[in-house]
């Protein structure tokens, strides 16, 4: 794809970055989807399981999510009988998210799915560029990209 196709996008992160993250979403859920999984859920799954019975304000964090959307992302989840949530056993107002043996068994599945579309793109990709990448995208998703807020005019 040359310049010429994406006339104005070149200039924009957010308009450049979205498109990357659609392609790549795709891909993923092309990947992905003889396990009936999105990678949107594949990748809460993932973060279920190696945050041992987070809090859904944990996972919510850990993903850049609100909390409305998390609990969106996990319905289908929860109906399919791949998690459960659970009062916290000191504070029951808090609610926890586990991954049950059906779960487990579904991640298990996706991850093999996973493993072969992520070495593909290694490979068209680099794995030195690829690593890059992942290292740019986490310095981006830790600024503190809130606007400051404008001062009363006078």
């Amino acid at each position: 794809m040359d310049q010429a196709q994406f006339p104005g996008f070149s200039r924009c992160n957010n308009a450049t970055l979205r498109r990357a993250a659609r392609r790549l979403g795709r891909f993923y859920d092309d990947a992905l989807a003889p396990t009936g999984l999105k990678g949107t859920q594949f990748g809460l799954l993932f973060q279920i399981r190696v945050s041992d019975e987070p809090t859904m304000g944990t996972i919510a964090e850990a993903l850049i999510m609100d909390l409305s959307a998390l609990g969106h992302t996990l319905k289908p989840l929860i109906r399919d009988g791949y998690v459960e949530t659970f009062a916290d056993k000191d504070d029951r107002r808090i609610k926890r998210v586990r991954l049950t043996p059906r779960g487990e068994i579904k991640l298990d599945e996706a991850i093999k799915l996973w493993d072969v579309a992520q070495q593909r793109f290694e490979n068209m990709m680099g794995k030195e560029q690829a690593a890059a990448l992942r290292a740019t995208l986490d310095q981006i998703a830790a600024l503190n990209l809130e606007m400051p807020t404008a001062a009363p005019s006078i």
